[in-house]
């Protein structure tokens, strides 16, 4: 009989070892898929961040030669526009029309800017 008893406990003892390694499955798991899903986020926002920068190295504004004339490109329009990608004195001019309440007129920022702003060729255009 105390053969028997042994078994018994013995069994009870394993019993409860599975029951407590089945728990701990099941935490590791739990936690295993909670790593998969961070690693897909983190994959996501690694992607978003090479395309982010892809697309700023794209729009970023190059010098060009036109008609003998060194000039700089301005990039193509996108849905998420930088105007950090547009040359500074383009900046410029943004920051003087959102400033203005009306209309604005090329002579007055053309003056904010500190460009000579005679009118050419006036002569040329009145009437005789």
């Amino acid at each position: 009989m105390q053969e028997l008893e042994r078994i018994t406990a013995r069994r009870s003892e394993l019993d409860t070892l599975a029951a407590e390694l089945a728990k701990q499955l099941q935490e590791i798991q739990a936690e295993r898929e909670e790593l998969v899903i961070a690693e897909r986020v983190l994959n996501r926002l690694a992607e978003q961040d090479r395309a982010g920068a892809e697309a700023t190295a794209t729009v970023v504004p190059t010098p060009a030669r036109v008609a003998g004339r060194a000039v700089l490109l301005i990039p193509h329009r996108s849905e998420n526009p930088d105007e950090a990608a547009l040359p500074a004195d383009y900046r410029k001019i943004l920051a003087i029309v959102r400033a203005t309440d009306g209309p604005v007129q090329v002579r007055t920022v053309g003056e904010e800017l500190g460009l000579l702003v005679t009118v050419r060729g006036w002569n040329r255009c009145a009437p005789r």
